[in-house]
């Protein structure tokens, strides 16, 4: 039972305030952990398969897989994928999801899924790399198509060896980008690029 003072106050145990603060430390740092652990994770961009939307180097945060929902065409996602691209996560955008089917105008550079030609803000440029996988393609359910935005520049969903993936090789959707790499172009940081997808 704590002291009181003859006024009726209850006096101060020393050492108190720092076993406050040191418990509010704790527990923000267990929260961290379990967040990071469970629900968000920092990928880092390799590679210039996304130029112009994300440069070599670039710091994403990540929500996982089991708290994204589903994915959709347009979502920028890391994948894992250990026989391709030497085992590393690699970053890509969908392209279409199970059910859908695929097809490229690789003279005309056009992407189009269900007959409709996709428009690609996005791109650095038009399609022309055909990799190997024959097209029309019918994305089976529960799987995603890749493609990398600088599309003459990527190994993707275009190559037999990948083909589609999964949606549980999908580690989670890239949503912030934290620190921005240096640009292929200038060799530099556009700080203004960081921020939402």
């Amino acid at each position: 039972m704590p002291d009181e003072k003859k006024d009726g106050k209850k006096q101060e145990q020393p050492g108190r305030g720092v076993y406050e603060w040191a418990q509010a430390l704790v527990c923000s740092v267990l929260a961290a952990v379990v967040l990071f652990a469970f629900g968000l994770r920092v990928v880092g961009v390799s590679g210039g398969s996304m130029r112009e939307t994300l440069q070599n180097g670039d710091l994403l945060l990540v929500v996982n897989r089991v708290l994204c929902g589903d994915f959709e065409r347009g979502d920028v996602v890391i994948a894992a994928k250990t026989a391709f691209e030497n085992g590393e996560p690699i970053v890509k955008r969908v392209i279409a999801t199970g059910g859908q089917t695929v097809d490229v105008d690789f003279d005309d550079g056009v992407v189009y899924v269900d007959g409709q030609a996709l428009e690609e803000p996005y791109i650095r440029e038009e399609t022309h790399l055909a990799e190997g996988l024959e097209f029309p393609f019918a994305v089976p359910e529960g799987c995603v198509f890749l493609m990398g935005d600088n599309r003459n520049g990527s190994r993707d969903s275009r190559a037999p060896e990948l083909g589609a993936v999964d949606e549980r090789c999908l580690i989670g959707r890239a949503v912030f980008l934290l620190m921005p790499g240096k640009t292929e172009s200038l060799g530099i940081r556009e700080w203004d690029r960081i921020g939402t997808l």
